[in-house]
C-alpha cells in the first residue's frame, strides 16, 4: 500500500512546533516570526518526511507564480551564449524557480510582445538578454516589475544591466602574453559592438604597463574565420611580423590558425594565438587548443537571475548604479608559450 505524502501537520508534530509555524517557513516569513533553532527543526523534520509543500497552494497565498520571463534577441536561435539561458535557468531552479523564455529573434517590436505575453502569464520578474554586448534602451512594459538586463546595459540606467567585464578580459588576453615574454602583439579587434574599444583600452593599458608604449597593433577586423584569416594574411606576411595574437573571438582565431598552417608558421613555438569567448565545441577542439578569454554568459544569466529573486525577496540588488561587471576568465590551453627565442 502506497504512504500517502507527508503534510505540513505531519513536519509540524515531528518538529515540536504549530503548523502555522512550518507554514511561515516555506512560505519565507520565518525571520522574525519563527525562533532559528525551531525553524532548524522544522527543515530538519521536512527533509527526514521528505515533505514538500503544494507549490499551488504556496503561490495562490503569496500571489506569486514563481516563474521568470526571460527576453532574448536571438539567444536561443543561434549557436552563441545559450550558457546564459542554462546559468540562468540553473540559477533560478535553486531557489524553487522556473523561467519561461521568449526569442525575438531579432524581430522589430517581438520583445514588446514578448514582455506582455509572459505579464500576461504572471511572471514574478523578467530578464532581458542579448547573445553579443549591446547597449539597449528597454521599453517601458520591461519597467512594470521586477527586472535586469543580461549581457546588455541601459544607457540612462532606469534597469539594472550584467555585463562581461570586457576592460579586464583585453588587459587579461594581453597581459598573459606579456608575461611569455612577448612584446610584439597584434590586437585583431573586431568592429562594430561596444566591446571592441573596451578590450583594446584594457589591451593597451597592459602594454603600457609593461613598457611597450610603442609598437602597439590595433587591426579592425570583423568577427568571421574567413576575416580572420585575411586579417592574419596582413599582419603576418611583413617582416617584422608579431609573435603573438590577440583575436576577436574565437572565430578569427580559427582563421589565424588557419593562416599560420598554410604559411608553415608553427602555433605556439613561432606564434602564440588567444581567443575570446571559450565558445563551446571549437575553442578546445581547435588543432592546437585554443587559448581564449572567456566569455562568463552563465555566470551574468546567474546573476541577473539572483538580482531579479533578491528584489522580489526584499533584499534590494536591483538599483542601477551602472552595469554590474563579470570576470573574465583566461582559459590557458596549447596555443600559446613562451616568446620564439
Amino acid at each position: 500500500m502506497a504512504h500517502r505524502p507527508a503534510t505540513a501537520l505531519d513536519v509540524a508534530k515531528r518538529a515540536g512546533v504549530s503548523r502555522s509555524a512550518v507554514s511561515m517557513v516555506f512560505n519565507g516569513h520565518a525571520d522574525g516570526n519563527v525562533a532559528k533553532e525551531s525553524q532548524h527543526r522544522i527543515l530538519a523534520a521536512a527533509e527526514e518526511l521528505s515533505y514538500k509543500p503544494n507549490s499551488i497552494a504556496v503561490s495562490l497565498r503569496n500571489q506569486r507564480t514563481h516563474t521568470l520571463g526571460i527576453i532574448t534577441d536571438e539567444i536561443v536561435t543561434s549557436p552563441f551564449a545559450g550558457r546564459l539561458v542554462s546559468g540562468a535557468s540553473n540559477a533560478a531552479m535553486e531557489r524553487g524557480y522556473m523561467v519561461l523564455v521568449i526569442d525575438s529573434e531579432g524581430a522589430p517590436g517581438r520583445d514588446v510582445q514578448a514582455i506582455e505575453a509572459l505579464r500576461h502569464r504572471r511572471v514574478d520578474g523578467l530578464i532581458y538578454a542579448t547573445g553579443g554586448l549591446q547597449a539597449f534602451h528597454p521599453p517601458a512594459q520591461l519597467l512594470s516589475q521586477p527586472a535586469a538586463m543580461a549581457n546588455c546595459y541601459d544607457p540612462d540606467d532606469d534597469v539594472l544591466g550584467v555585463v562581461p567585464d570586457e576592460v579586464e578580459g583585453g588587459y587579461a588576453a594581453a597581459k598573459l602574453l606579456l608575461d611569455l615574454g612577448h612584446r610584439e602583439i597584434a590586437l585583431l579587434g573586431g568592429r562594430d559592438n561596444p566591446a571592441v574599444p573596451l578590450r583594446e583600452q584594457g589591451y593597451r593599458r597592459a602594454m603600457t604597463e609593461f613598457g611597450v608604449a610603442q609598437g602597439q597593433q590595433v587591426v579592425s577586423t570583423g568577427w568571421d574565420i574567413d576575416q580572420g584569416y585575411h586579417a592574419a594574411a596582413a599582419v603576418l606576411s611583413g617582416r617584422d611580423r608579431p609573435t603573438a595574437i590577440v583575436c576577436a573571438n574565437d572565430r578569427v582565431a580559427t582563421g589565424v590558425l588557419l593562416y599560420a598552417a598554410a604559411a608553415g608558421i608553427r602555433v605556439p613555438e613561432q606564434l602564440s594565438v588567444v581567443g575570446y569567448d571559450d565558445q563551446q565545441h571549437v575553442a578546445a577542439n581547435l588543432v592546437p587548443s585554443l587559448t581564449t578569454i572567456a566569455l562568463p554568459h552563465a555566470e551574468i544569466g546567474a546573476e541577473a537571475v539572483t538580482r531579479v529573486l533578491d528584489a522580489l525577496q526584499g533584499r534590494g540588488g536591483l538599483k542601477p548604479s551602472g552595469p554590474v561587471l563579470i570576470p573574465c576568465p583566461v582559459v590557458e590551453r596549447d596555443s600559446t608559450g613562451p616568446v620564439p627565442s
